[in-house]
């Protein structure tokens, strides 16, 4: 009886307060939950310290060691800075960090003649100090992974001069982007009537577009050089693929990523019949932005990119270029209709509110923190889950479609070097690799490859 008292004494507190609990016991069970999968992938990285047998043809040990390491102390880092995230969390929940910020940047407003009626400026200093707390905060923990693990296993490229100015220069542009958006967003809501779900979701579509359109052209140059492919071998043989298959390719860039880190990517960005493919130069090894400006210094001729290339080199290129997938704009907007719609319908609750300490105002952008940030965290989980499931299908089919173009040995050997290259870790838990990985670990998509490339 003494149990089922207390149930029942639980369900006797105000619905806010039953709310605000919620809210924390959700956000320590996805806690908890994360550090137990964490903890099993972390004894694979400490008791498989040899090659597996299936994997001895094609890494040698001390690769496989190195990729364990590195692995081991991410593992430690993501341990501590995830510990830290979520008692940060509640200690702000707790003792009402988010009225306080609202307080404080009302207070900003009101030395500057701004008084209550004008929600939106208040929004803005709200959001300003919101993101500045949070990069501070977040700066040593950026500073330590880049300086002492990122250093350690061969991958940081970076000076902390340049560091720290990037840093500044990625807050100054995330600011001129976010705030301008976020002003015209409330605006919308605040005049939309009863349909400004509507009108909120088309404007945020729109804006996605844009900075879809925009970013490798004005934005992303603001941090790293941009240089067009040069004529040669690998650009043709990449845009003779993108017309086999009916891509619709219009440029190939090669992003000068060495200078921060000798991890290899790439990517393509853009919608409809526009689209363009980004390539590290650490993806091509042989050739570098960087060390394209060193041989016209020294007055030696450059080679055009493509000749000498090995095949696991224009594999890299392939796999990673082509395995991409479109995300699923549909699902996409269709997710953010639905949450814009419950929005509206929660907006006007206002217990949601007193439950995070605002008892006596309502402002929009709190509403949609607390809506989209909280109470929507469960649907969240779920649906990071289904992505990730959704993602990995894409990534089977991707080899798969692969597979049909003939390219089943190049791919084989790309998967290899590239997970060679970025020290991957090839073995994983089941249970972490289905919660957390989008592409399929490297054991499972060879295994799919295996039959064809012995073809």
């Amino acid at each position: 009886m003494g149990m089922w008292a207390s149930v029942d004494a639980m369900w006797d507190f105000p619905a806010e307060k039953r709310i605000f609990g919620a809210v924390l016991l959700f956000s320590w069970t996805v806690y908890l939950w994360e550090t137990f999968l964490a903890q099993r992938q972390r004894r694979i990285y400490k008791t498989t310290t040899h090659v597996p047998p299936e994997l001895e043809q094609i890494m040698d040990s001390d690769t496989f060691e190195k990729s364990r390491l590195y692995q081991l102390d991410k593992s430690t880092f993501s341990f501590w800075s995830g510990l830290y995230s979520v008692v940060e969390s509640t200690f702000i929940l707790l003792f009402g960090g988010i009225p306080y910020l609202w307080k404080l940047s009302g207070r900003f407003c009101g030395s500057a003649g701004f008084g209550p009626e004008y929600e939106i400026i208040q929004s803005l200093v709200f959001l300003l100090l919101a993101t500045l707390y949070s990069a501070l905060t977040g700066l040593p923990w950026s500073i330590y992974n880049t300086f002492v693990i990122e250093e350690k296993h061969g991958f940081n490229h970076q000076t902390l001069e340049f560091f720290m100015k990037d840093t500044i220069k990625k807050f100054i542009v995330t600011q001129c982007i976010l705030l301008p958006v976020s002003s015209l967003l409330l605006y919308i809501i605040k005049i939309g009537g009863d349909y400004f779900f509507i009108y909120a979701w088309l404007f945020t579509l729109v804006v996605s577009l844009v900075l879809v359109t925009i970013y490798a052209d004005y934005i992303a140059p603001l941090f790293d050089k941009f240089t067009p492919l040069p004529e040669g071998k690998l650009k043709q043989e990449i845009e003779v693929m993108a017309k086999s298959i009916d891509f619709p390719l219009t440029k190939v860039y090669v992003v000068e990523g060495s200078k921060r880190s000798s991890h290899s990517n790439a990517y393509f960005y853009g919608f409809f019949k526009n689209k363009r493919i980004v390539l590290f130069d650490t993806l091509l090894e042989e050739y570098s932005v960087l060390n394209k400006d060193k041989q016209e210094e020294s007055g030696v001729e450059p080679r055009n990119d493509g000749e000498g290339d090995s095949e696991e080199i224009r594999a890299k290129v392939k796999v990673s270029s082509f395995s991409l997938r479109d995300p699923d704009s549909v699902f996409t907007r269709i997710n953010s209709f639905l949450c814009f719609f419950l929005f509206a319908v929660l907006i006007g609750q206002r217990v949601l509110f007193a439950a995070f300490g605002f008892y006596d105002t309502q402002p929009t952008l709190i509403g949609l923190l607390i809506i989209f940030q909280f109470i929507f965290s469960p649907y969240n989980e779920v649906l990071s889950f289904c992505l990730t499931v959704l993602s990995r299908r894409f990534e089977f089919q991707a080899d798969a479609f692969a597979k049909k173009l003939g390219m089943a040995k190049d791919l084989y050997s790309a998967l290899i070097k590239l997970n060679k290259d970025n020290l991957g870790f090839p073995v994983s838990d089941w249970l972490f690799s289905t919660w957390h990985y989008s592409h399929p670990p490297l054991l499972e998509r060879l295994q799919a490859l295996k039959a064809t490339k012995r073809d």
